[in-house]
């Protein structure tokens, strides 16, 4: 749609964790035309781009008064007047406009509140269509964490995701559907066993187990008992976000010290006896022999995807991929902070031969353009939490909406 940008206004709402975060409103010709809110990590990469905070004693340092101040004066005083279609001119505008490399002055998150308000005041019709143009475009295959850990719960299990892989099915409708029935599935598991207690941050349970194994098991349990074939229908995916236990004296995870070598041992023996296609941050963001070293022994049987190890850095990326340190991509639009700058990270890693994993965070809001961009951009994969809470279940509900309109649902494990 084009026209020019005639006001951005920003506000503060509460994210999923009850913390404030900012919204934008994009106003073309005089008219509302686009909203975007932006979510905030626990499990933070050092590398990522800063998310600016107040400080302080109000909100618990959590305020956004700044970032709101920033999109109200500076961001749209360079934006008004320019034309909401060309999403790359606004990117670039708003960089160049911030003048740091990691957008310490303005915030990543009131520059990607605006980049994003901009993408949907854009859109004629489907955001989805928008972003792909000419393109080809796929539903997505979820990654659904049912069982939380690490820093996204108060267990003592280390690893911070378990998660589901529904991809043996025929269109993105059932597939869902296998997911929330194992999700169910592992709520009667956990309740006979008597660990079943709260959830975590991204609504899947959180139970304390003897050992990290023990979640691969039940989770194993909840798709067998919910009907299904492991291997063939659904999958397990782990995101072990192994920076939050690396310490200086190697890896700490179950009562013992690990270094890189023995921890990718243990994943070895997991990929062994667990149908597990996905290892999302096996190792710490900065452990790149540990990285390249499980990459070569394990990456032709199972998706190595580096988050914290790449916060969506076309920088690092570029070293990973040159130095063979993974074959896939976590995607975070708040790791890099424009529309722009994330879909070259998702065609650099494509062009590469990696997966790409389009991902929410864990303090999430009700803004669901993860599920248009992982359709728009044919990313193949989504990991967008637990099939539960408004947080994450209005982005499987945006999908739902698009699988009306797009069949493509590819297995790809």
């Amino acid at each position: 749609m084009s026209g020019a940008v005639s006001d951005l206004s920003a506000r503060m709402i509460l994210d999923s964790r009850g913390n404030p975060t900012i919204e934008v409103d994009c106003y073309v010709d005089g008219l509302l035309r686009g909203r975007a809110s932006i979510p905030s990590g626990a499990s933070t990469g050092t590398h990522e781009a800063v998310e600016l905070r107040d400080g302080g004693t109000v909100w618990a340092g959590k305020g956004v008064d700044g970032p709101v101040s920033h999109v109200n004066g500076e961001i749209c005083d360079s934006l008004v007047g320019m034309d909401v279609a060309d999403q790359r001119a606004i990117d670039t505008a708003l960089i160049e406009l911030d003048g740091t490399a990691n957008k310490a002055r303005l915030g990543a998150n009131a520059i990607l509140g605006a980049s994003i308000a901009c993408l949907r005041a854009a859109a004629e019709g489907s955001l989805w269509y928008h972003i792909a143009g000419s393109g080809p475009s796929s539903l997505p295959v979820p990654q659904m964490n049912i069982l939380n850990g690490g820093a996204h719960a108060t267990s003592n299990v280390d690893v911070q995701e378990f998660m589901v892989v529904p991809h043996g099915f025929d269109n993105f409708p059932e597939a869902l559907r296998s997911g929330v029935e194992t999700y169910h599935a592992l709520k009667s598991v956990l309740k006979e066993e008597g660990l079943l207690g709260g959830v975590g941050d991204e609504g899947g349970f959180a139970p304390n187990l003897p050992r990290n194994e023990d979640g691969l098991r039940y989770v194993l349990d909840a798709i067998e008992r919910a009907g299904y074939a492991p291997g063939d229908q659904i999958s397990i995916a782990l995101d072990v976000a192994a920076q939050e236990f690396c310490q200086g004296d190697g890896y700490h995870m179950d009562g013992q010290v690990l270094s890189g070598t023995e921890l990718g041992d243990i994943y070895s023996e997991w990929l062994d006896s667990y149908p597990i296609v996905s290892i999302e941050d096996p190792f710490g963001e900065d452990d790149w022999e540990s990285w390249i070293e499980f990459t070569e022994r394990e990456g032709r049987r199972v998706q190595i995807v580096g988050d914290d190890l790449y916060v969506t850095n076309p920088d690092r990326l570029l070293r990973g991929i040159d130095l063979g340190a993974t074959n896939a991509i976590l995607v975070k639009l708040n790791q890099i902070g424009t529309v722009t700058e994330t879909i070259e990270v998702i065609r650099m890693a494509r062009d590469a031969g990696f997966g790409t994993v389009i991902s929410h965070r864990s303090g999430e809001t009700s803004d669901d353009v993860i599920a248009d961009i992982a359709v728009g951009t044919d990313a193949g994969q989504i990991k967008t939490g637990a099939p539960a809470r408004s947080d994450r279940t209005a982005k499987y509900n945006q999908l739902l909406r698009i699988a009306e309109q797009v069949d493509a649902y590819t297995d790809l494990f």
